[in-house]
């Protein structure tokens, strides 16, 4: 019964706070200019702490000089952050694997991570061979990359009756024309990679392409008049609203601005509804291709996710 009522208060918690954290995040000035270029991913987790729900956020940031991984808990009023800053530079070996302890609000939290294998491709944030844990009250809270055993046999401790829920992905690129990441729009789905590519420049009309797992899924030309516009697209069959504002790409000085792509799963309709639509509703799109969708079983926690892409042109 215990279990159950934590599922529930979760899921309070995460729907009422949906709203606030999107709001957060678009309103929040980036961390990052285009002199530093600095490449940033950060997650934010709903998970059980010590019996207490709190926002966990990890952090991923890598530039020319520095790379490190930063946690941080809120509050219970939601006013204060307590992190732990790791810093994981490429000539320190022994960074690479480690362990850090900080207190969170009287609770001894502490962060083991392993990173010395670790596979990465564009952005700052591993995608195998590596575990970063989060413990509290001898439970493993969080628990990131794919070497679980190792992690769980580092730590000795028991996995977390309630598991996290990602909240939600902020990534900054940095790139000429073509803006790439990889997410789970339902965590007990498959892993998909997101492209975005543009042609703004030369004697032809500006255009986009937004493309899933090699699909391109929006195509929108004409872009100097549609800089801003929305889209659901079809994603194993799970509807996924694409949202895009990429007026400093057309209109403002090259580096001083960003694209925001926003991609946020959205509850299935029943059979009927969706029957017979296509990729991307009213836009311009690159295929004729149509999809059916049964019936939705996708959880609350899947339906409050969201992806936030900063995509920034350089020379």
């Amino acid at each position: 019964m215990a279990y159950h009522h934590s599922l529930r208060s979760q899921s309070s918690f995460l729907s009422s706070n949906s709203e606030v954290f999107a709001e957060r995040v678009i309103e929040e000035p980036l961390p990052v200019t285009t002199k530093t270029a600095q490449s940033t991913v950060q997650l934010v987790y709903c998970a059980n702490i010590a019996s207490i729900y709190r926002n966990v956020t990890i952090l991923w940031c890598k530039n020319l000089m520095n790379y490190s991984l930063n946690v941080s808990m809120n509050s219970t009023d939601g006013d204060h952050q307590y992190t732990c800053k790791i810093d994981l530079k490429p000539w320190h070996f022994w960074s690479k694997k480690g362990y850090k302890s900080f207190d969170v609000e009287g609770t001894q939290v502490d962060v083991y991570w392993d990173l010395r294998s670790a596979k990465f491709k564009n952005g700052p944030e591993p995608t195998t061979d590596y575990y970063v844990a989060i413990v509290a009250d001898e439970e493993v809270v969080l628990l990131l990359g794919d070497y679980k055993k190792k992690a769980y046999k580092r730590t000795k401790c028991r996995p977390t009756l309630v598991e996290p829920v990602l909240f939600y992905k902020k990534e900054n690129v940095y790139a000429k024309k073509s803006f790439s990441t990889r997410t789970r729009f339902d965590q007990r789905r498959k892993e998909h990679e997101i492209i975005v590519e543009s042609s703004t420049t030369g004697p032809k009309d500006p255009e986009m392409w937004i493309s899933i797992d090699g699909i391109v899924l929006v195509h929108i030309r004409n872009l100097q008049w549609k800089f801003r516009g929305n889209q659901t697209v079809m994603v194993d069959k799970q509807p996924v609203q694409v949202l895009w504002n990429v007026h400093d790409w057309l209109f403002g000085s090259l580096g001083a601005g960003h694209g925001l792509f926003i991609f946020k799963p959205v509850a299935a309709e029943s059979e009927s509804d969706v029957e017979g639509s296509g990729h991307g509703g009213d836009s311009d799109t690159s295929t004729g291709s149509r999809y059916y969708s049964t019936k939705s079983t996708t959880s609350i926690a899947a339906a409050d996710f969201c992806l936030f892409l900063y995509a920034w042109k350089i020379e």
